[in-house]
């Protein structure tokens, strides 16, 4: 009698039926490689998220900034500027306003010139953020704000007006601070298309300096006025509520004493609010709390910049004269996160993003915000001045021209 042979489980007959298994060992080999790449791609990426700030992505994207840019050893050729000593400059976008005594132009990185405008200023300053620069003569009646490279706003006030202070945040709203008859300081805040969102007109307090958050849902006033007999100066914390009209009354959402000094300059970035005084760095966050302060009294603040993320950078001395002198890069507790000893002549500093730029007399050193050297130009052709951007690139100015540098 004839029986009917069935296949082993796991296997195929030949000829159509079931094929024999792979082994249950590769099998296991398998799942185990499987597991060990998810593993691997999975710590690299925690490694990635943990480094990232110690990494660096910037001479990638500089490559593609500036791939059409010629340089030599890392220097475009240089190209003059219109100018004279009074000349301020920022830097917007890969190109450089300057702004002086006889007028406002707006530059290339190769030299093009975009803006040109001739006006007489006394006082001549230049700000620029969220791809908006500014030139306004403060004291003075007149302001002119460019995007895209043109002209997209400009403001001439009446006789009995002046303009003290004017900013710009991240996303292009432009704030300014004027004196105007029957008020001791009347801030205007407008948006991203130059239309007024807000007026702030104080009696009681002067208004000093204002600085708009970088999401544009507050602003910030520096005032000054007496407290029990004594100067004090406020930042004061005031909501932008809705699309308000401009003649909208509001009050301050916070108040907060920042010492009786004189403060020299308000900044709202990503981490709160910087204060500079004569002899203290103030930090506030984005509810007008103090966070913390770093005190420099007894030494000389012989240059600073606040640019930096989430830090401030100032130059120190013991004494006002002579090449001796601290660079101190202060974090948002007010704690000193880095310092750096220096002997010689420091012409210019500058941070942005995670660098900070100082220019000596014949050398550029850039710096991460703990101090670490990132690179350094030997030779830099008689620079004055040096403009530090989020990109690792600097702007290198002298007397008459001005160039990029790209570190390599």
């Amino acid at each position: 009698m004839l029986r009917l042979i069935k296949p082993e489980q796991g296997h195929k007959m030949e000829g159509g039926g079931r094929r024999k298994a792979k082994p249950k060992a590769l099998t296991v080999l398998g799942r185990f490689l499987a597991l060990l790449v998810t593993a691997v791609l999975v710590l690299g990426a925690v490694a990635l998220i943990l480094n990232y700030d110690k990494l660096n992505f910037d001479s990638i994207k500089r490559w593609f900034s500036y791939r059409n840019l010629t340089t030599d050893n890392g220097q475009a050729e240089s190209f003059p500027y219109e100018g004279d000593g009074t000349s301020v400059f920022a830097s917007v976008d890969g190109d450089l306003l300057v702004c002086s005594s006889t007028g406002i132009r707006l530059y290339s990185g190769s030299g093009q010139v975009y803006v040109s405008r001739t006006v007489a200023m006394e006082n001549p300053v230049a700000v620029a953020r969220g791809g908006v620069a500014v030139a306004y003569d403060a004291g003075g009646r007149m302001l002119l704000a460019c995007r895209d490279r043109e002209e997209a706003f400009s403001l001439e006030l009446g006789e009995d007006e002046e303009i003290l202070s004017a900013d710009v945040n991240d996303s292009g709203w432009l704030v300014t601070v004027t004196q105007q008859s029957g008020y001791k300081g009347v801030v205007t805040v407008y948006d991203s298309q130059f239309q007024p969102r807000m007026r702030v007109n104080l009696s009681s307090r002067f208004v000093m300096d204002a600085a708009l958050s970088p999401d544009s849902g507050s602003v910030a006033l520096l005032s000054v006025g007496v407290e029990e007999g004594a100067f004090a100066s406020r930042v004061e914390l005031y909501p932008l509520t809705g699309s308000g009209g401009e003649g909208e009354e509001v009050q301050p959402q916070a108040s907060c004493l920042v010492g009786s000094e004189v403060v020299l300059e308000l900044t709202w970035d990503s981490q709160g609010i910087w204060a500079l005084g004569e002899n203290t760095l103030f930090h506030l966050d984005d509810e007008g709390n103090l966070t913390g302060s770093y005190s420099y009294s007894g030494r000389y603040l012989k240059a600073f910049s606040l640019d930096g993320d989430g830090t401030a950078a100032l130059l120190l001395g013991k004494y006002r004269a002579g090449s001796s002198a601290e660079l101190v890069v202060v974090d948002s507790k007010g704690e000193a996160q880095a310092t750096l000893a220096l002997e010689e002549q420091v012409l210019s500093i500058s941070a942005a993003g995670r660098y900070v730029a100082l220019l000596t007399a014949d050398r550029l050193d850039i710096y991460d915000r703990d101090l670490d050297l990132y690179h350094t130009l030997d030779g830099t052709q008689s620079a004055r001045k040096v403009l530090q951007r989020v990109d690792g690139s600097v702007m290198l100015i002298d007397n008459s021209t001005a160039r990029i540098y790209l570190p390599q």
